[in-house]
């Protein structure tokens, strides 16, 4: 198994419990975003797993904040490639006690995405910047951040049903490098939204031949193919249910003519009849771990 690098975890429940992040994991993780890395480590003080100049002593207290709102990526699932970072847009609003100053240049708040049955327990996390958040009250704030997703840190396993949680830590004055963590304030609210982390998927289609005689057999052939996170590669998806679809010339509405599945590469063949001008095209309705595509349609002559 290829070893991932990851973004490093912001877990304030770990602070809280104590609770420690499977060794294989903890061994590969690079440095958090710049501007919530002193927040990261507060959060991760119980796991002992912090970059903090020397021990930092002390145990964070629970600070009086709270997530709701919670969007990702305009409530869409995500779908990652071999290459591109993808930027995940995020937002939530952010509810606090009066003596909460969530504008205090040591405050840091933000969204962390992760695989796992809870906050708790997790198996694979990203976490965002520190968010821009902006009053609605004097106890209330919108908030807004982006976690940024390098396909170099997934494996395939990773696609599938992922969470998100809201993180709050306030430094209140205290040297972030080796700050008393007794003076130091973290807030998690678990389970905020859920999504799919999906492997990017492709489809390609080609009728022939063309142009092709009135009643005569049309030969439709194409792949279906999702990014690979193990090797950075497209792979065929097998055995899946693709839909031929045609539409006329003179129409903007495509018709299922026959659904069958992709062959253990990824691939499609099948044929039909021609009768008029048209586009062919397949379409997949995606999966858990894949998202949905249609090819762009194949137009034929008919003559």
């Amino acid at each position: 198994m290829r070893i991932r690098a990851t973004v490093a975890a912001v877990s304030g429940a770990l602070a809280l419990s104590a609770l420690a992040v499977p060794a294989a994991q903890a061994a590969d993780t690079p440095k958090a975003p710049a501007d919530v890395a002193a927040a990261v480590d507060a959060l991760h003080s119980g796991s002992g797993r912090t970059a903090f100049s020397t021990e930092a002593t002390g145990t964070p207290y629970d600070l009086n904040a709270s997530f709701s709102n919670v969007k990702v990526n305009n409530g869409k699932n995500i779908a990652v490639g071999t290459t591109n970072v993808v930027k995940v847009p995020v937002s939530f609003t952010l509810t606090h006690g009066t003596d909460v100053n969530i504008h205090a240049s040591d405050f840091v708040s933000g969204i962390e995405l992760y695989r796992g049955t809870s906050f708790d327990d997790e198996l694979w996390w990203f976490d965002s910047n520190a968010a821009t958040c902006t009053d609605s009250s004097a106890t209330v704030a919108s908030c807004t951040a982006t976690v940024q997703i390098d396909p170099v840190e997934l494996l395939n396993e990773d696609a599938g049903a992922w969470k998100a949680a809201g993180f709050a830590v306030a430094f209140n004055g205290e040297d972030q490098s080796n700050p008393n963590l007794d003076n130091v304030g973290v807030a998690v609210t678990d389970k905020v939204a859920a999504f799919n982390l999906q492997r990017y998927s492709k489809l390609t289609v080609n009728a022939a031949p063309e142009p092709v005689k009135k009643g005569k057999t049309v030969t439709v052939t194409g792949k279906l193919s999702r990014a690979n996170w193990d090797d950075s590669l497209y792979h065929g998806y097998s055995t899946q249910s693709v839909k031929l679809q045609f539409r006329k010339k003179s129409s903007s509405t495509y018709t299922t003519l026959k659904t069958i599945k992709t062959s253990t590469t990824g691939t499609l063949k099948t044929t039909t009849t021609a009768t008029v001008d048209g586009y062919y095209r397949y379409s997949f309705a995606g999966t858990t771990t894949t998202p949905a595509v249609s090819a762009a349609g194949d137009y034929v002559d008919v003559q």
